[in-house]
């Protein structure tokens, strides 16, 4: 068991040491604060997570997206291209 890299041996060592410091009545409220304050933390953590993989998926989208705009304006200048070497071959098979 390995609990924020703390074994066995020190979670009971901790343990025994707030029984005796708070006693055995507080200790369940104290259980009750620290396990809330780790399912805030958590939670927060979580949202953070999102935010980032949102923010990601974002510049997949927009680098695709320029990819797809970058790709059909090359294939517009290909076409201009392909045109124009056909008219000039166009023009030379009609002058000879």
């Amino acid at each position: 068991m390995n609990i924020f890299g703390v074994g066995l041996p020190e979670v009971t060592v901790i343990l025994i040491l707030a029984l005796l410091i708070f006693g055995p009545k507080k200790l369940p409220e104290l259980g009750k604060q620290l396990g809330k304050t780790l399912k805030s933390l958590k939670k927060a953590s979580n949202e953070f997570q999102n935010e980032i993989d949102q923010v990601m998926k974002e510049e997949d989208k927009d680098k695709s997206l320029k990819s797809i705009e970058s790709n059909q304006s090359n294939e517009i200048n290909q076409e201009k291209i392909d045109s124009e070497n056909n008219n000039i071959s166009n023009k030379e098979n009609n002058n000879n």
